[in-house]
Parts: structure tokens; C-alpha cells; sequence
């Protein structure tokens, strides 16, 4: 049985249009400008316009009647543990048809250090050595393993009740640990976005157990970020040809006849 975080959560709202997902559905919401950034679908991949030094939040839905575990990664960090992002790691348990705003790097039970666009150098990731995986969000969803349900023999030889259900239980054990070593820098993109450390903020967790339906996740999300002219450039946003005023043919242009010019 795997040890997971349990998120305080909200009641489900209504998906928006820039939702993505199906088991369970992500967006990303900018704290400054108070709004949900626009989702742009390039090459099957969804990409937002990140602003330069806003807050940002991950907000994620459970669509399902049923508890999910999501394991998210920013720039390919957990954002609970820290650690080189991997599908097995620890994640935030959310309640059927219910939501989780995920406004930070997690530092405690009780505290996070807000999420911000920000230069690749100034980035989290690139300041503790990964500067790798910049610019992407990914969500690993899993399923809750449902309990096995053991029912006694019935025992023909008495006109007695059965035993009621009897359910399993597993003891917990430790989570495995991904190997954090930073990589060597790869070249990127200059002006990239990436996601800063930011101030700390109050945000209640508590630990719970969460055992996984299976070895792989339900389902993977993903969705890019980087500024509006990198997306221009990249050919996410397509770029429209400035207007140009056409030049109207006038009936009545001048008051005589001038001569011809050859």
C-alpha cells in the first residue's frame, strides 16, 4: 500500500472549454490575471500562453465516482517530494467528483511555495540541476485498488446465517525512492518559461493510504507552457497577416484631364 497525500478538496464545478483530460480533467489558472489560460492544440499537444512573474495554479477535477491518486510533475519535478518526476511516486489522493487546487511546491502539511512563470534560469528545476524537462506539466492518474471482499462457506449442515463479509487489509510500506541526480544541462530555447519557487503560502495536507488499482496509470496528462511569442515562433499560435487597408478606386479624383504619361 502505497502513502499518499490527501489534498483538502472543493466540490466539483463545471469542466471549462480548456479543461483537458477524461478520468480526471487539468487546467491551469493564472492568480494575477484571475482567469483560465486558453488551451492551443498543436501537433496533439496542448500548450498555454505562461505571463512572465504571474502566480499560477494546476486545478484538477476528478470526473469519476471514485477516488484517483494524481501524481503531477511540473518541469518534470514531483511537486510533493521534489524528486525526478516518475509515474510511482507520491501524489495527491482526490475524492470522487471532487477538486484540488495545486498552487505550489509542497514544503510541509501545512505550507507551499507558490508556482510562477519565470525564465528557464530562474526555474526550480534548473536551479537544482534539471533544467531538462522545462516547460511541461504532466499528471499520472491512478485508480484506488478496491478491497477484496472474502465471504465464509456456508456450512449446509446448520440453518444458521452466514459470517459477514470479512474485508482485507495490507500493512503500509515505505515509498520507493526515484533517483534525483541532476543530469547534465541539454541547450534550450532562449526566453523559455519555466516554473520559479515562489513565497510560501498556508495549504493543509494530511498523508493517507492510497493502494493503486494497477502498476500503470488510468491515464497521463500532459500540457506545455511558454510565452506568446515562443508559441507564435513554434507555430502553436498561428500568426495572422497584418491588415493592410486596401486603396479604393475614386470616380471623381481630380479636375482635369492631365496628359498621358508615355
Amino acid at each position: 500500500m502505497k502513502r499518499a497525500i490527501l489534498f483538502f478538496s472543493t466540490l466539483l464545478a463545471v469542466v471549462q472549454a480548456d479543461a483537458i483530460g477524461h478520468l480526471s480533467s487539468i487546467e491551469l489558472y493564472d492568480r494575477q490575471a484571475q482567469r483560465t489560460l486558453p488551451v492551443y492544440w498543436h501537433q496533439g499537444k496542448a500548450w498555454v500562453v505562461g505571463q512572465p512573474g504571474n502566480e499560477y495554479q494546476i486545478m484538477l477535477r476528478n470526473q469519476s465516482g471514485s477516488d484517483v491518486l494524481a501524481v503531477v510533475s511540473v518541469d518534470g519535478v514531483n511537486v510533493i517530494t521534489g524528486e525526478t518526476a516518475a509515474p510511482s511516486q507520491s501524489g495527491y489522493v482526490i475524492d470522487g467528483g471532487s477538486s484540488v487546487d495545486i498552487a505550489g511546491w509542497r514544503k510541509s502539511m501545512q505550507r507551499t511555495a507558490a508556482f510562477y512563470f519565470t525564465s528557464l534560469g530562474d526555474s526550480y528545476a534548473a536551479r537544482t540541476g534539471r533544467p531538462d524537462n522545462v516547460g511541461v506539466i504532466g499528471v499520472a492518474l491512478y485508480r484506488r485498488k478496491a478491497e477484496p471482499i472474502s465471504i465464509a462457506p456456508h456450512d449446509y449442515r446448520r440453518e444458521a446465517a452466514p459470517s459477514e463479509p470479512l474485508a482485507s487489509g495490507s500493512a503500509g510500506n515505505s515509498q520507493d525512492r526515484a533517483d534525483s541526480a541532476a543530469r547534465a544541462p541539454m541547450a534550450m530555447q532562449e526566453k523559455s518559461l519555466g516554473t520559479g519557487h515562489g513565497r510560501s503560502e498556508t495549504s493543509y495536507a494530511r498523508q493517507v493510504e492510497f493502494e493503486r488499482a494497477s502498476r500503470y496509470p488510468a491515464e497521463r496528462i500532459e500540457i506545455r507552457y511558454d510565452s506568446y511569442a515562443n508559441l507564435v515562433a513554434r507555430g502553436v499560435i498561428p500568426q495572422r497577416e497584418p491588415y493592410v487597408p486596401r486603396r479604393e478606386p475614386q470616380a471623381f479624383p481630380g479636375p482635369f484631364v492631365p496628359d498621358p504619361w508615355r
